[in-house]
This record gives structure tokens, sequence and C-alpha cells, in this order.
């Protein structure tokens, strides 16, 4: 068994959020600690051959340590804000440290580097949606870390302030129904809009609360109407920022053929199908339903833009030529060897990789290499500030 607590000093950060300590010759993966700083950490799990703790003191600070910028966040408060209590520039080379170590021991790439901003957004107020779940006490909250307990306090310094004023008034009593999902989106002509989804015999039922069901979205002169239960980038620079970087690395022309895998609602696919011109194509491939009506109605000027509800893994195995370049922006498990052997069996010469996992990004970089690409940039953002989620982008060639 475990000791209750524990006086530790942490080493490197490890994906996750944790920092790496060591007690009589286990390893203790902490929350909510810093490089080199002595902590007295309470067990919370044991894993055998590791253990997991939170810190209840610090001892010895570390000098990047700081009041913690998200108020509900910390070891008795919600997951959300986990990397808070330090400065946003120490958190952006810790960013970098992690997933460096990830792609040299599971992708076998040296990278050396730091999380670079999104924006000039700064660290709080950037995200636009949120899903809150509501429990029994009819009160809509964010997860403690790991936990079905939820924190009713709803000032998460990710949200820009005001965006949950006044939300259980919104909502009837019936909305707050135990076990329910709130969906809150901020949309780009600044509407609030709210939707409750809860699931009853397998099925998921869905109502509007307030607004619409659709939130306008917009990059450039573009606008899509999505979902509020769909996916948009959670940081409200992300879809103007990475679809310039990718579409510079992607170097698309006239007349060429591009993937967009796991495009989402094809906010790729847009300034792609712009580029290539009437005479190239795109292939854009979701899963999801909504999200894909979503790229359909927004893309319909773009008829070299065709958009498949379907996996990427069906998609690519039906097409009879490959392509010029592929853009992929698969979810947090990431690509996977099925996937990355069929763009290396389709010969498709460049490839434009987002990872949103450290862990999986750099599994999936270790796969490219084994066909034979090449890394030629891999550029870290700190897309999700105060917490220790990044989004990497890398271009290969081959």
């Amino acid at each position: 068994m475990p000791p209750g607590e524990l006086t530790l000093v942490a080493g490197a950060p490890a994906n996750g959020g944790s920092c790496v300590a060591h007690h009589e010759g286990r390893v203790v993966f902490v929350r909510y600690a810093l490089p080199g700083e002595r902590v007295r950490v309470r067990v919370t799990a044991d894993r055998g051959s590791y253990w997991h703790a939170e810190v209840v003191e610090v001892i010895d600070a570390s000098a990047d340590r700081t009041d913690s910028l998200c108020p509900i966040a910390g070891v008795e408060g919600a997951g959300c804000c986990d990397l808070a209590f330090a400065a946003p520039e120490a958190v952006r080379t810790l960013k970098g440290q992690v997933v460096a170590n990830q792609l040299e021991r599971l992708g076998g790439h040296h990278w050396s580097g730091e999380a670079q901003p999104l924006s000039d957004c700064g660290p709080t107020g950037w995200r636009t949606r949120v899903r809150l779940e509501v429990g029994a006490d009819a009160r809509p909250g964010f997860h403690r870390y790991h936990s079905d307990e939820l924190v009713t306090d709803l000032r998460c310094a990710q949200l820009p302030p005001g965006m949950l004023d006044g939300l259980t008034q919104a909502c009837s009593p019936g909305d707050l129904s135990p076990n329910a999902q709130l969906h809150v989106a901020v949309d780009d002509d600044g509407c609030r809009h709210v939707v409750r989804t809860v699931r009853k015999g397998g099925r998921t039922a869905t109502n509007v609360v307030q607004g619409d069901y659709e939130a306008t979205q917009r990059v450039g002169r573009r606008s899509w109407q999505v979902p509020v239960t769909a996916f948009w980038q959670a940081h409200r620079d992300a879809a103007r920022v990475y679809s310039a970087l990718i579409t510079d690395w992607a170097q698309p022309a006239t007349g060429m053929s591009v993937w967009d895998l796991y495009g989402g609602v094809g906010v790729f696919a847009a300034a792609l199908g712009a580029a290539v011109g009437e005479s190239g194509r795109v292939l854009c491939v979701d899963t999801s339903r909504a999200s894909t009506r979503a790229a359909r109605a927004a893309l319909v000027d773009l008829p070299q833009v065709d958009v498949i509800t379907d996996s990427v893994r069906r998609a690519v195995s039906a097409q009879k030529a490959g392509a010029d370049v592929a853009v992929l922006d698969p979810p947090r498990s990431g690509a996977g060897r099925d996937v990355v052997d069929l763009l290396a069996a389709a010969a498709v010469p460049r490839v434009v990789h987002i990872g949103c996992e450290a862990a999986s990004f750099a599994r999936d970089i270790g796969l490219y290499l084994g066909h034979g690409y090449a890394v030629e940039q891999i550029e870290v953002f700190d897309a999700f500030p105060l917490t220790h989620h990044t989004e990497c982008i890398a271009l290969l060639s081959r």
C-alpha cells in the first residue's frame, strides 16, 4: 500500500500535466508541481509500478510559480486549468519539453523548441465553446480531475467575461435535469447559443435553450453555420491561424489533388479548394454528419471540393488515384498505422499532420518516418493556455 503523503522533489514534466518524481525507486507522477520544487504530496492512485499524486503543500517553490490565473482550478477545484499556477512563458517551455520527449521516445525524431503563443489573445478568455454537466442538484458545473464530482463555480479563466452569466436563469427546470449536458457557444457575431443534450435509452435528445442550434463562425470572408454540439476549434484564433499555416505548408496549386482528412466543417478545405481552382480537387472526409452537412453548406460555391461522410480509412481506400498533398487533423488518438500506411501506399508526397495530443502525434510521426517520410518542419502551439494541452503541426515529405 502506498503512503498517504510524501515529501518529494519534482523532476521533468511528463505528458499529461504532471511532473516526474521518485520515491524509493518508484516513479510518482505529481500534479500541480513544477520542475525543481520540493513539495508535500498526497498519493491518489496506485498503478503498481508507479503512483499518481497531487500537491498539498509547496515547500520550496519554483520561480515560475505564480498566483493561479483560474479561480476555480487546483487540487480541490475543477480540472479545467491544470497549469494556471505557472507563468505562461514557463508553461510554453514545459510544453515544448514534453513534445520533444514524446517525439524522441515514441517517434524516433529529435526536435527541440517551445510552444508558441497562438496569437496575442493572452492566456485567459480564449475559449468560445464549452460543455457543462448538470449534477443531481440541478446545477451545471465543471468536473473535478478524473471525477464525477462537479464544481459549480463557473468562473473558469479560459472563458471570456460574461460567457456564462445568467445561464441557469435561461434554462427551464427541465433543462437542468441530472446528467444533462449544456453546450454553450459564443459565435463570431457575439451571440450566445445554449443547447441541451441528454442520453435517453441509447439515444441523445437535443433541445435549444437559448439562441440557435447553429452558431455563426468565420474565417476570413467565409462563414459557417456550425452546430453548437459539433466540433469547432476551442481557441478563438485557432481556425484562422491553422488555416493560414496549413495552406502555406501544403503549397496547393491550380489543378492539384488534395485530401483533407478528418476535415470537420471544411475550414481547411475552403482554403485548399480556392487554391487548386476548379481544375483541381479537394476530398474532405469526416465521420460526423453534422460537421459534413455544415461543410457542404459553407462550400457550396466550390464544386471542386467533394465532402464525404465516412471513415478516413474507407474513404482513402476507395480512391482510385493518389493525391499531391494530404492534410490530416485526427482526434486525440491520432491517425494510427492503418491510415498512415494508406497514405504511404498511395505515394502522397507531401503531408501536413496535426495532433492535439503529444504522444499520439509522436507515434504518428514515427509511422511516417518508417515509410521513408522526412520531417521538414514542426510547430507546437500553446493553443490551450492554462492547461497542459498543445497543438502540434508537422510538415512531412517523401
